[in-house]
């Protein structure tokens, strides 16, 4: 069990800022921008590879909250998204997560 249902199951707490019955927003607790949140399905899925044809309705239903996450963190100057997979793209979780990076000008590369 990963961290990520640990929370969506309330078994360690976390500073959520949206929920719905599908997915799951709350602060991540070692922000790398002054507005640092993960967007997380509720359904156990590792990463963006083992997505299946079954989620693509979850997956358009993630990307439709981002735009309302980011309202409700007040990010109107813009924001960044990212979904990191594997070992190799930094993914250290194994639940597919969107961080929701905001609150300054983001430079680019990134990394």
């Amino acid at each position: 069990m990963t961290i990520f249902l640990k929370i969506i199951n309330r078994e360690i707490p976390a500073d959520i800022v949206y929920e719905d019955d599908l997915c799951l927003a709350f602060r991540d607790v070692t922000p790398q921008a002054p507005v640092h949140v993960l967007l997380i399905p509720k359904k156990p899925i590792v990463s963006l590879r083992q997505l299946a044809p079954d989620d693509a309705e979850l997956c358009g239903h993630l990307l439709l909250m981002v735009p309302k996450v980011a309202d409700i963190l007040g990010l109107d100057g813009g924001y960044r998204t990212v979904v990191n997979t594997g070992a190799d793209g930094g993914q250290s979780v194994y639940h597919l997560h969107i961080h929701i990076l905001g609150g300054r000008p983001l430079a680019w590369p990134p990394g």
